[in-house]
C-alpha cells in the first residue's frame, strides 16, 4: 500500500512539472482526490480590463422584441436608405446603431457616421466648454449609450480616435458625400425639411442611412418639423423604406406604452 501511494505521488508530481514547463493541461490534474488544479499558461488569459479578448466576450446576440423591430431590421439589411419613424422606447436607435456596429465589424462598411441635431428639450443649458465633441457631447449621449452597449467604451475610444466612429454636427454636413459609411441620424423630428433634404443627400457609394424619430415629439415649434412631410414623399420612391413603429412595438417599462397612449 506504501509503495502505490509512493508510486501515484511520484505521477502527480511528474505531471505538475510538464505543466509548468509546457503549459499543458493534463486531465491527470483532475484526480477526485486532487486538491489543486492548475490552469493552463499557454493562453495567455489575463485579469486585467486592458485584454483585449475579454472586452469582445460580452458582445449580446441582436434579436428583435417585435414585429415591428424585426421588420425595421429587415429593412435595413435590404435598403441603403430607412426612415424610422414610431414613439419612444421602440428601438429605433437602439437597432439603427447596433446594425451600423454590426456593419463595421463585418467590413461592410468603413467608417461609423453619427449625427443628431443639437436642440433643447424646453430648456437652454447655456455655453458648454471644450471642443465640437465636447459641446455635442450632452446631446449624443444615447448614441454613445447606444454605442456602449454593442462595443466596450474602451473600444469605442479607439474607434474613434482611428476616425472609424464619427460625430458629424449637423451644421457641418453640407458639401459633403459619404462613402463606405453607416450613417445614424437620430432625433429627426427635431430636424427642418430643408435640414432632412441636406442630410438624405449626403448618402454615397456604398453606403446605408438610417433616419429614426418620433414626429409627436418635436422640440422645435409647430409647423417646423419636415420629419413627417419627408417620410411621407418618400413612402412612394422605390428602394426606399419607411417603417413606422407603433405602441405595440414598445420595449421599455409597460408603464412607457401606457402613457403613450394618454398623452
Amino acid at each position: 500500500m506504501e509503495a502505490f501511494m509512493t508510486k501515484r505521488a511520484a505521477i502527480k508530481r511528474q505531471t505538475r512539472e510538464m505543466s509548468r514547463e509546457h503549459g499543458i493541461l493534463d486531465s491527470r490534474q483532475f484526480m477526485e482526490d486532487a486538491k489543486v488544479r492548475r490552469l493552463p499558461t499557454h493562453a495567455g488569459w489575463s485579469p486585467y480590463p486592458s485584454n483585449d479578448d475579454r472586452d469582445q466576450a460580452y458582445l449580446k446576440t441582436l434579436k428583435p422584441k417585435s414585429d415591428g423591430q424585426a421588420e425595421l431590421m429587415a429593412a435595413i439589411d435590404h435598403h441603403n436608405m430607412v426612415l424610422a419613424l414610431g414613439p419612444a422606447g421602440t428601438g429605433k436607435t437602439y437597432l439603427a446603431v447596433a446594425k451600423a456596429v454590426e456593419a463595421l465589424e463585418a467590413g461592410k462598411v468603413g467608417r461609423i457616421v453619427l449625427s443628431r441635431p443639437a436642440v433643447e428639450a424646453g430648456e437652454s443649458i447655456g455655453f458648454l466648454p471644450g471642443d465640437m465633441e465636447d459641446k455635442l457631447a450632452p446631446y449624443l449621449r444615447p448614441l454613445y449609450d447606444a454605442l456602449s452597449d454593442r462595443l466596450s467604451m474602451k473600444r469605442v475610444k479607439a474607434l474613434m480616435a482611428e476616425g472609424l466612429i464619427e460625430i458629424a454636427p449637423i451644421g457641418y454636413m453640407r458639401g459633403r458625400t459619404l462613402n463606405n459609411a453607416f450613417i445614424v441620424v437620430d432625433e429627426a423630428q427635431n430636424c427642418t425639411y430643408v435640414q432632412l433634404k441636406m442630410l438624405l443627400t449626403r448618402l454615397g457609394w456604398h453606403s446605408t442611412m438610417v433616419v429614426t424619430g418620433d414626429p409627436q415629439q418635436s422640440d422645435l415649434l409647430p409647423g417646423i418639423s419636415g420629419l413627417s412631410d419627408i417620410a411621407e414623399r418618400l413612402t412612394h420612391v422605390p428602394d426606399i423604406a419607411v417603417v413606422k413603429l407603433a405602441e405595440r412595438d414598445i420595449v421599455r417599462h409597460p408603464l412607457v406604452a401606457s402613457m403613450i397612449g394618454v398623452l
